[in-house]
């Protein structure tokens, strides 16, 4: 038997000791985060029906809550149309720690569940979505603004369609919105994020989707209270 077979047949040996080993390692990341997302979600859940028993004593809802649920996570992401970048942005998110979580926001025509933090940081963004600066918190009247990446979690957005519904998970329970308009909009364009009467969901990430580089636009969902569902709780 010659050296170089030997040779041969140790390297691809060890190449395939190695890919398991890295299989292994992301399966592991993967599980963690769905571990880490349904344990917030059903704190989550536990801290709602906290709120919702003391709410015939207790005042009203701060605008950022002392102490809101530690729902961070709800089940591992769909990461099929993700970046291969966000989605290692995703898993070093992981490992630290973000602000509090207010809500959850799910489209369910496009597969979209995430948790929403109380701010839009690019950190934030990596785990999950924001709320914009200055606008409404999910438990709050007026103007909920939320964003999130387009190569990551928003990237689901591109296939939504007028009439479509969006879910709001909140410390005040659940609120059910329909999307009125989608709007292509220049970087600097903020006038779809200005305080509105009626309680309200904007939703915002960068345009194109796939665009190569810091995206020119922004690509903005606009959605309003479903009167029907409100009116039959």
């Amino acid at each position: 038997m010659s050296v170089r077979p030997a040779f041969i047949r140790v390297g691809e040996a060890a190449s395939y000791v190695a890919g398991v080993l890295l299989l292994g390692f992301f399966l592991v990341q993967l599980a963690q985060g769905e571990v880490e997302r349904r344990g917030a979600i059903d704190a989550f859940q536990e801290q709602l029906a906290v709120a919702q028993a003391a709410s015939e004593v207790a005042p009203p809802v701060p605008a950022v809550p002392e102490n809101p649920a530690d729902f961070k996570n709800v089940g591992a992401p769909d990461t099929t149309l993700w970046a291969p970048g966000r989605v290692a942005d995703y898993q070093a998110s992981l490992l630290e720690d973000l602000p509090p979580v207010l809500g959850v926001l799910e489209v369910p025509s496009v597969n979209l569940k995430v948790p929403v933090y109380q701010t839009n940081t690019e950190l934030v963004m990596d785990r999950a979505a924001g709320v914009i600066d200055g606008m409404a918190y999910p438990h709050e009247g007026g103007n909920i603004g939320i964003s999130g990446h387009r190569d990551g979690y928003f990237r689901a957005l591109k296939d939504i369609k007028v009439g479509d519904a969006i879910v709001l998970q909140t410390l005040e329970g659940e609120k059910r919105f329909v999307i009125d308009e989608t709007h292509i909009v220049e970087i600097d364009d903020t006038r779809l994020l200005k305080e509105t009467r009626d309680q309200t969901v904007t939703l915002v990430t960068c345009y194109p989707f796939y665009f190569v580089g810091h995206a020119p636009q922004r690509f903005i969902v606009t959605a309003t209270l479903d009167e029907p569902y409100v009116n039959q709780n």
